[in-house]
């Protein structure tokens, strides 16, 4: 009965939840302001967290794909929340510490797993390289917004997902909602009649700055809905719907126009081959050293023909695709040599504590070197990061900020990898490769660019690390929270 209960609870709750949103929506179309919802959302995320906080963690992913900063609707403002999504991180982070200090209950192998102490330990430099920034305000701000999203969507998130139940729920809380941006940005690309690249930029706005972000977040679900349609727990009509959005997300990918995410599919599929195949790690070190031993042999003459490649960004993909290896006159890659050069050498500067964690944008015009700007280069270097995950830490923290960032990487990668060889059950086998093949597709992508300060990406990235930390603890037996076994 009680099961009964909470059941029709739930459903009533999901129900108001999305009438909420769409008639707000219309609110907002119809009459051009914000003001009324923002009030009428701020009263129904109150009730929520009293009554039913748990939910909150849903409605954030559902919310995320859909999000607008608030710099949208006021351009002056002195700080750039993103709408809705951030409050209600917020909320839940002060709720989460609450009860954490009132109950003190987390478990020891929670915080044991390497995940989780990478994760720890990233915030711990964060803060510390932050007590030494150039500019502590804007280093304590990034470090407070790290914080409201990795307590949430990580170690709450590993709460809510021993229950397993509760996992695909959630990735299908965000994937529902990136359906229908894909759906928008493909209608309005199909609209224009600029070059499909340069369209690309524009037509995922508002909801994603740029098609970067959107390509890299499409990218990153795109195996996890393939690993859906191979599901052989879900029933006919539930692999007709994951093959749709299988195919709607990963058309996304490929209209994205984002080169670094074409990539890093390209690399997840290889991996989905070599585990497959099975072939033995030595193979591929044997293989990688040779590959390595002709690069460099061969590196004077490599660079002289990437230097002659004069094919720049287009609309055509086999000339997108040419143009990737384009550092002569291609704006955008040179641009992001021009990045990765000030972030070295800003690097060699400070290499310890770094410059202070988000203060690249500010402080990176002086090390520009005239031969190395751009159409798109500005003399007072405040546009942009440094459009890499690991240089862009290097010169913010540090080298052991860099360090932070692969540990946590190599921990996450480790985690699914081995969690997917031990477990014997065919579905977490499935669920737990496809998740780790979307983690791929970003680490391929962070060599090019860096959005885990943008809601868009770090909520599914550590809600999906939360599922892999999760499983390895609780649904998988054979599983333990250990490097290496016997």
């Amino acid at each position: 009965m009680l099961a009964y209960e909470s059941k029709y609870r739930n459903l009533a709750v999901w129900s108001i939840s999305v009438v909420f949103i769409f008639v707000n929506a219309a609110i907002f179309y119809f009459f051009g302001t914000p003001y009324l919802v923002l009030a009428a959302f701020a009263m129904f995320i109150g009730v929520m967290a009293l009554i039913a906080y748990d939910k909150l963690f849903f409605l954030v992913a559902f919310l995320a794909p859909l999000s607008l900063n608030l710099s949208y609707f006021y351009q002056n403002t002195p700080v750039d929340l993103s709408l809705f999504t951030e409050p209600i991180l917020i909320l839940l982070l002060m709720i989460v510490s609450l009860k954490f200090f009132i109950n003190r209950n987390i478990e020891t192998k929670v915080l044991l797993h390497p995940v989780s102490l990478a994760l720890i330990f990233n915030l711990f430099w964060i803060f510390v390289t932050a007590s030494f920034s150039t500019l502590p305000l804007v280093s304590f701000k990034f470090w407070f917004a790290r914080l409201w999203f990795v307590i949430p969507m990580f170690f709450f998130g590993l709460k809510i997902f021993k229950d397993y139940s509760k996992v695909k729920p959630f990735v299908w809380a965000y994937a529902i909602a990136l359906f229908f941006v894909v759906i928008y940005a493909t209608y309005n690309l199909s609209q224009t009649s600029l070059l499909k690249q340069n369209a690309a930029h524009f037509v995922v706005k508002p909801f994603y700055k740029d098609h970067t972000i959107y390509g890299a977040v499409t990218a990153f679900f795109a195996p996890v809905l393939w690993g859906f349609v191979f599901n052989k727990n879900y029933k006919p009509w539930q692999k007709i719907i994951s093959l749709f959005f299988a195919i709607v997300v990963t058309t996304g990918v490929i209209l994205s126009y984002s080169r670094a995410a074409w990539i890093g599919l390209v690399v997840a599929l290889t991996v989905w081959i070599i585990v497959k195949l099975r072939i033995k790690f030595i193979f591929l070190l044997i293989t990688g050293l040779i590959v390595g031993a002709f690069v460099w042999a061969f590196w004077f003459q490599i660079l002289d023909r990437l230097e002659k490649n004069r094919q720049d960004t287009s609309s055509h993909f086999t000339e997108q695709i040419s143009s990737i290896t384009n550092i002569s006159t291609d704006a955008s890659n040179k641009e992001r040599l021009n990045r990765w050069h000030c972030a070295i050498e800003m690097f060699k500067e400070r290499p310890l504590t770094g410059w202070g964690p988000a203060t690249y944008q500010f402080n990176y015009a002086p090390f520009q070197l005239k031969r190395m700007k751009t159409i798109i280069s500005t003399d007072f270097g405040d546009v942009g990061n440094a459009h890499s995950e690991y240089l862009g830490p290097m010169a913010e923290q540090g080298i052991v900020g860099l360090i932070s960032v692969l540990w946590l990487f190599i921990a996450i990668l480790v985690t699914g990898l081995r969690v997917y060889k031990q477990t014997k059950d065919a579905e977490i086998k499935n669920l737990v490769l496809s998740i780790t093949l979307g983690f791929i597709t970003y680490f391929i992508h962070g060599f090019m660019n860096n959005f885990l300060d943008t809601d868009k990406m770090t909520i599914p990235f550590f809600g999906f690390a939360a599922i892999l930390v999760a499983i390895d603890l609780y649904h998988e037996k054979t599983a333990d929270t250990v490097w290496f076994r016997k």
